[in-house]
């Protein structure tokens, strides 16, 4: 696959939700090659975005999960693109937090593929840090993009609405710590980390807690 290649954009802005609101830096993905792209994350800032997409066909803007750090700029990315926004179902309700007035234009289902510059990503439902959460596994280039689902050091939070530990513990031992140790592991926030790093540390997560 000529050309095929990730490019990460920071962007940054607020995070809110249960009535309280932090500063964040967002990890915004392209994956493509000189013609098309997909957006995993279309955080903050839109133009900055679609900048970085330059005059490549966007196809698809997906979404790990519908926390509004991760969706407030979809609407506009779409607008600007005609790209459709894509999530999961189970996410929803926390979407119309954002976008009480926009739809996605369609939603994944685990184990679907989305096609992009003649290779594909497969979703991975990874429930927990919320209801819909997913992952994307492109194993042409060994990788997982991870969202807010795993980080280099362990588990997304699970300290607010619509989360829950169990359950992001069973996503990532079931879904993420299965893929090859050399994977690399693509965050929404921070740093990258790989599959063999973190696996080892799976039992010191789960005595630690949310």
């Amino acid at each position: 696959m000529s050309g095929l290649r990730i490019e990460r954009v920071v962007t940054s802005g607020v995070f809110t939700l249960d009535g309280g609101t932090w500063d964040v830096d967002n990890n915004v993905w392209i994956v493509g090659d000189d013609r098309e792209t997909v957006v995993i994350d279309a955080a903050h800032d839109a133009d900055a975005i679609a900048e970085a997409v330059g005059d490549r066909q966007l196809t698809a803007i997906v979404c790990t999960h519908a926390h509004n750090d991760h969706v407030n700029a979809a609407p506009a990315l779409a607008a600007a693109t005609g790209a459709p926004i894509l999530l999961h179902l189970d996410d929803r309700l926390l979407w119309k937090h954002t976008h009480p007035d926009r739809d996605p234009d369609g939603y994944l289902s685990d184990n679907q593929r989305l096609e992009v510059a003649g290779t594909r990503l497969r979703v991975l439902h990874t429930p927990g840090h919320t209801p819909g959460a997913i992952c994307l596994h492109l194993p042409e280039l060994g990788t997982v993009f991870t969202g807010d689902t795993l980080f280099a050091g362990g588990p997304g939070a699970t300290g607010r609405s619509y989360s829950d530990f169990p359950t992001i513990i069973r996503s990532i031992r079931d879904r993420l710590l299965v893929l090859p140790g050399t994977t690399a592991v693509r965050t929404g926030h921070g740093a990258d980390t790989t599959i063999g790093d973190e696996a080892p540390h799976l039992a010191t997560w789960i005595a630690r807690g949310r």
